[in-house]
Parts: structure tokens; sequence; C-alpha cells
């Protein structure tokens, strides 16, 4: 029966339904609205592994604990791969790896909210151009983890930066681009084993002259009031699509599973969170209306140049702005910004982030968070380094939805931990070491702790003279 109403195979539909076989032959149309779901949930699910570790204990540290707090002279000890202990009292256990970092600092792992490795990789040519499924304007079917190269030889520059976790997300040429991924940063043949247990999914949408740009000559959008009416039908959609699939729970006949609307009801259940490309502030409250029509949330705005001018609305909606330090100018949409944006968006008290969208970006954040700041202390916004590192690391988890897990240096959370050679906001400081779930991944002075993708090995020559 499934079979009529669901497009997977009849094999894998027969095993969860054969233990609550009587009772799926009493609510079948109950049953088949869960298989729907289930499946939703489970399909291409993660196979992380953090590796094991030694205890490992770093002494006489600066520590930026990414929650506005700093503490000098201090300790951390991290065990089994959490977070045990962060003080001035914190002693080592017994087979610990010790580490003296006098004069040295120790942040939470940094985290991007907005990368593109793995789907636009490099080298970059053009069979490797996976991130934009640039055929309609609505696209929500697709996943970015589909297209993502493990390989990529950026996740390893990347870790060299500090940089644990991030999320991947298709292009912006779509209204609706597909679903983003979050991973960790670690070397591994396959996206399903850098996937970051229990994060949520992402849905990536864009606004503005992308989608009117590359559809105004394929029958639209030709222009903004052309997209706003794009994401409204297509909420339309989602919400009937989710309204059968919830009377079906009642008895009702479930609708034929669409991967589209499936992605779009998971945003409407709050299930996947909303990641907007947005410049203009204008455009951005109009997402948000947009967002209250539908009973739905954005969760952070990309790229956001005018974002300073809607701080407060930003703050009252609890939606984050992913943020350069200065790169702007590049089209009309991205044109009125100030260098003191990020630190303008903290001061309202918004949720402010400073985001990548690049490869070489990336490798540096904490120095773009370190011109962001000496932006706003130049205007009088005088923030230090104990809130400006909460921009890449804090602030960056809450919007990927996996704060109570990473993103501060907190007892429990995951042992994604930096040691830098001096401040993280000095040019001339380095990453010195790099660990993932307590273990260490990278190290700047160990060439044995420094993964090498297959690619980067090269390719022999065999035919050669």
């Amino acid at each position: 029966m499934e079979s009529i109403n669901n497009s997977r195979p009849l094999l894998s539909l027969a095993k969860p339904c054969l233990a609550t076989l009587i009772a799926c032959s009493l609510f079948m149309t109950a049953c088949g609205k869960q298989e729907n779901d289930e499946a939703a949930k489970e399909a291409f699910s993660s196979t992380y592994q953090a590796l094991e570790s030694a205890p490992v204990f770093i002494q006489n540290a600066t520590i930026l604990l990414g929650n506005g707090e700093k503490l000098n002279e201090a300790n951390i000890l991290l065990k089994d791969g959490k977070i045990e202990a962060v003080g001035k009292r914190v002693k080592s256990v017994k087979g610990a790896i010790e580490i003296d970092a006098t004069g040295k600092y120790v942040t939470p792992g940094v985290i991007d909210t907005h990368s593109h490795l793995g789907v636009y990789p490099s080298p970059g040519t053009r069979s490797h151009r996976d991130g934009n499924e640039a055929v309609a304007p609505v696209t929500a079917d697709v996943w970015a983890e589909h297209s993502v190269w493990p390989q990529d030889p950026g996740f390893i520059t990347a870790l060299a930066g500090g940089v644990t976790s991030m999320q991947i997300l298709p292009g912006s040429a779509n209204l609706f681009g597909g679903r983003s991924v979050t991973v960790k940063n670690v070397p591994a043949h396959t996206y399903q084993a850098m996937k970051f247990p229990g994060a949520p999914h992402g849905l990536k949408m864009a606004c503005g002259e992308n989608p009117k740009r590359v559809y105004g000559d394929k029958g639209g959008p030709q222009t903004r009031m052309g997209n706003v009416a794009g994401y409204r039908r297509a909420w339309i959609d989602a919400a009937d699509y989710l309204k059968k699939s919830e009377a079906a729970a009642e008895g009702s006949e479930p609708p034929k599973r669409d991967l589209k609307l499936e992605t779009l009801a998971g945003v409407l259940k709050g299930e996947i969170l909303v990641h907007n490309h947005c410049y203009r502030a204008d455009e951005m409250a109009t997402m948000l209306d947009l967002a209250k029509e539908f009973d739905y949330k954005v969760t952070s705005f990309h790229h956001a140049i005018e974002a300073y001018k809607i701080g407060d609305l930003l703050a009252a909606n609890d939606t984050c702005a992913s943020m350069w330090a200065d790169w702007w100018g590049f089209k009309m949409e991205a044109f009125d910004m100030v260098r003191e944006n990020i630190p303008m968006v903290e001061a309202a008290g918004a949720c402010a982030i400073v985001h990548s969208d690049s490869g070489k970006g990336i490798q540096r954040l904490h120095q773009e968070a370190a011109k962001a700041m000496a932006s706003g202390q130049r205007v009088g916004l005088d923030y230090d380094e104990a809130t400006a590192i909460s921009w890449i690391t804090q602030n960056p988890a809450k919007a990927l939805g996996i704060l109570e897990h990473t993103g501060t240096l907190e007892e429990g959370k995951m042992a994604d931990v930096v040691l830098w050679s001096d401040s993280p906001f000095s040019v001339y400081t380095h990453a010195e070491k790099v660990f993932v779930d307590g273990a260490l991944i990278y190290d700047r002075f160990d060439e044995s702790k420094q993964p090498v993708t297959d690619f980067s090995l090269g390719v022999l020559n065999f035919g050669a003279e």
C-alpha cells in the first residue's frame, strides 16, 4: 500500500512496518505518514566517530571562553572528548598530555556559518562546480551534502586556521537553493563521516539580485516583487503539504512524498533552520514579515551588508546576521556597508557573526573578527577580544543549532579547542594545535599531525621521461 504513496523501495518499507503489522493494518495512512517522517530523518545519517585520545591538560593560558568571559593564566582539561574543567585551579590527571601554554591563547574551535568547501572545491574547475542547481527558482529538494567532495584541500587549510565546524550551503542562484549540512572539520573519505551528529539541516534561501539575474530571461522571477511572489507560492504549497501530512495521523490519506515540499514543511515544523542570503535592510525586513506570514523563523541572514540599519529588528526577531568585516561594493545591493557593521549589530543586542563564503577567508576568520573589532573601537564601540571571539564561536554555533554541544568552553561540551601562538586577533598569530572532540587533529609543528588529502599528494606521471 505504501508503495502507492511513497517512492522508497518496498524492501526498506517492509522492515519497520513488520514489528507493527497489526497497528499498520488498522491505521494504514498514519503508518504511511510515519514512514515518510522516518525516511526523511534517517536518510544519509551521520557516521561520524570521534577519535580516541588521552586526556589533554593545557595550563597557564589566556582562555577566551567564547561566551564573553576571559581567564588569565588559567588551565583547561580535555577528557573523553569533552571539556572536563576550565579555570585557574583545574589540575591535571594521571596519563594526561600536558602542554605549557604560557603566553598563548586557548579558544573554542572556530565555526563558519557560510562555506562552500566541497561543493566548490579546489581546484576550481567547471567539473567541480556543484553548488548551484540553477534549473528552477525553487530547488528545496536538493541537499548540499550530495555535492560535497571530502578530498577538497580547503578543509585542511581551514583546519590550519582553527576551523573545527562549518555549514556547507548550496549557492544563491535560486529563491530556495536546497538544504545545507553542518560538518565537523575532520579528514574523512565520506561526507557522512564528517556530518555533525544531531545538527539540524538548514535551508538556503536567497533574495535580491541573484535569483532575478539567473531566471529573469527564463520565465522569472524578473524583479524583487517576483521573488517575493515565488516565496509565497512555495510556502502556500508547503503549508498545504504539512496540513495533509498531519491529517494523515487522524486517518486521512497521506500525500505522495515530495522532496521539495518535505524540506519546506520541515522548516514550518521548526526542524530545519532558514539561512537567508540577503544584503539590503529593506529586503531583510520583508523576509522577516514573510516568515511571520507563514509562521517560521529566519535563523540567520547571510552577507547582511546593511544589517547595521536594522539591528533592533534583528534583535527583536532573534535573528542572527552573518557578515564580512570589510568586503562590499561588488554589486549594487552590496553597496551600502560600513566597516562597523558587525559591532553595530552587536551593540543592538542582536547575534553578530563573522562568516567567510570563501575558501581563503575561512582560513583567517580570526583576523576578520579582529578587523571588525578594531573598526568598532575606532567609533567608540569598545568590544574586546572576549566578545569578538564569540562572533566566530558561540554565535555561529547558535545559528547552526549546535550551541548545546560546542561553540563555548564549558564543562561537558565537545572538546573542540584551538591553541593559538598569541592573541588570535594579531596578524602574527597562528593556530598551533587544533583539537576536535579532544583529539589532536592538527599540529603546526608536527607534520604527522598535518592532514593531507589524496588529491594534495598529486598525480604521478608514469609516461614521463
